[in-house]
């Protein structure tokens, strides 16, 4: 008996460890979609901060008015975030401000996907999902599909 109780025990002190490692990864994620994806492309246009946290082959994908699949490459939204900075639509300020609410993020090893809700002001636009992997350097977005909200 004794044996059996001590076995649950140290199953329950390895469960307690496996969450605390998985609400850490949680939280790296939800800086890097903050810090990356939020203000480095939505809000400031700070290409850095987009470099620092998504990864270079990155595609954003979207339905098209054929039921095609189109992408975009990273490397030509960073072409429109400069162009956007360039006519003074970057960096946004007060009610233009782009914020996100998560809603989930499943973390399973090196892989992970999160949704969150997009907002401009106070107006919900998107639910984004976005997924990521796990690099020697940190968590990268790598890519993005979306819902948009009728307008």
């Amino acid at each position: 008996m004794k044996k059996l109780v001590t076995l649950l025990m140290m199953c329950l002190i390895a469960q307690a460890g496996m969450a605390q490692d998985i609400s850490k990864e949680v939280e790296a994620i939800k800086h890097v979609i903050q810090t990356s994806y939020v203000e480095g492309i939505q809000n400031e246009g700070d290409i850095a901060k987009i470099d620092a946290g998504i990864h270079p082959e990155f595609k954003l994908l979207g339905i098209d008015k054929d039921n095609g699949i189109w992408q975009l490459p990273i490397s030509e939204w960073k072409e429109k975030v400069i162009e956007r900075k360039k006519s003074g639509v970057l960096p946004r300020t007060g009610e233009d401000l782009i914020s996100i609410k998560f809603l989930n993020v499943d973390v399973t090893g090196t892989a992970a996907v999160a949704k969150f809700e997009f907002y401009v002001g106070t107006e919900k636009k998107y639910v984004d999902y976005i997924s990521l992997y796990k690099f020697e350097r940190g968590w990268m977005l790598v890519s993005k599909v979306f819902y948009k909200f009728a307008e």
